[in-house]
Formats: structure tokens, C-alpha cells, sequence
């Protein structure tokens, strides 16, 4: 459903691939995995498209475009409640934030800005399952400063480091983060204005490259 209209938009762009991960960090990483294998030094660069879900009061609103600045998993740990505590023990804490501040960022940007697509940049946070409640949303934002969250972000930027190839991750918001309520969203809104900042953006990255 999120790839469709950007295979249709970048049909005629050469030099761009695509990939289909699934849902959440597990798929995400395997799938791109195999496509790093598959594809050898021919990938010179990783663009992370979708939706995510806003956290309130940051600013951020329905459909507005966000570009990570950093990534991290948030619900790797020990859950208590509406927290989340990071495992104490050193020898088994695996890293968890992964920086975006790449030059793929900055061409990004500049691109943006030269266009002048308005978008918002910060922290996302990656979890294994969405935040249903406002309370919940609130604890990720104020615990990592962050503006929205995704199911996949943190697997594809730990898979990209683990490559040494560069990732950018933009996505749209299709809801904010409150109590569970799809009547509100606006996912296929998000997922065409995404399509649509993509089929802009990317043929000047793959130009600039």
C-alpha cells in the first residue's frame, strides 16, 4: 500500500530500486539484508519512506512530512507499566539510537528546501508495538525528545550502518499518537503525500549522487 504509488511515480527513474520490507523491525532488517547480499556495492544509498504516527504537542500535525535526525528503539528493555527501563547489566545492552546525520540527510534537505517542501526533522523512535494510548506516546517523546514513531526506522539504520551505506528515512503522518482511534486517521492521505515528496526528492538524489 506505501510502495504503490512511489513504484508508479519513480517508474522511469533509473539507478532506483525498491523494496517491500513487511511490518516491524524483524522484517525490515532481514529483508534488507537479503537485498544488501543480492545487490552487492550497486546500493549507494537507502531511502526509508512511510507513515508514522505524531506525538503531541511537538509541533508536528496530521500529514505533515518528518525526516529523522536520529533513530532509536524504544521498548527494548524491561516494560513497567507505561516505561520502559534499559536492561542495567552492560554485557547484554545492545545498542539502541542510531544517527541519520549523513550526507544523504544534507543533500535531502537542500533538495527540500530548493523545492520548498516544508518538512519537520528530530528524533523518531522505533517499536514493536504501536502506542495505543496518549500516556504512552507522551513517555517517547519526552523521554527521547522525540516527534513521532514507526514499526521499522532503527532496524533499517542498524542495518545500513552494519553496510556502511547511508540511509535516509522520511515519513508522513498518518495519525497522532492518542488513545487508539483509526476513525481518525488518515493513512491513505499520508501515504499519497508521501508518494508524492518521493517522486520529487528522489531523482535529484540519484542526479546528485
Amino acid at each position: 500500500m506505501e510502495m504503490a504509488p512511489v513504484r508508479q511515480l519513480l517508474a522511469g527513474c533509473n539507478g532506483v530500486d525498491f523494496l517491500v520490507t513487511g511490518v516491524g523491525m524483524l522484517e525490515a532488517a532481514v529483508g534488507l539484508c537479503r537485498k544488501f547480499r543480492q545487490s552487492g556495492e550497486a546500493l549507494r544509498g537507502v531511502v526509508n519512506l512511510g507513515v508514522a504516527g505524531a506525538y503531541v504537542d511537538t509541533g508536528v500535525k496530521m500529514l505533515d512530512l518528518c525526516m529523522a535526525k536520529r533513530e532509536i528503539i524504544g521498548d527494548l528493555g524491561v516494560s513497567s507499566g507505561e516505561q520502559v527501563f534499559p536492561f542495567t547489566d552492560a554485557t547484554i545492552r545492545p545498542p539502541t539510537e542510531f544517527s541519520l546525520q549523513n550526507p544523504l540527510l544534507v543533500r535531502a534537505s537542500a533538495i527540500l528546501e530548493e523545492n520548498e517542501i516544508s518538512y519537520y526533522t528530530g528524533v523518531f523512535v522505533t517499536v514493536n508495538a504501536v502506542s495505543g494510548s496518549r500516556s504512552r506516546g507522551v513517555y517517547f517523546r519526552d523521554q527521547y525528545a522525540a516527534i513521532c514513531e514507526n514499526m521499522e526506522g532503527a532496524a533499517i539504520a542498524r542495518t545500513c550502518a552494519a553496510y556502511g551505506v547511508d540511509c535516509l528515512e522520511l515519513r508522513t503522518v498518518s495519525n497522532m499518537v492518542v488513545d487508539r482511534d483509526p476513525a481518525r486517521w488518515r493513512l491513505a492521505e499520508a501515504i499519497d503525500a508521501c508518494a508524492k515528496v518521493a517522486g520529487q526528492l528522489i531523482p535529484e538524489l540519484v542526479a546528485r549522487s
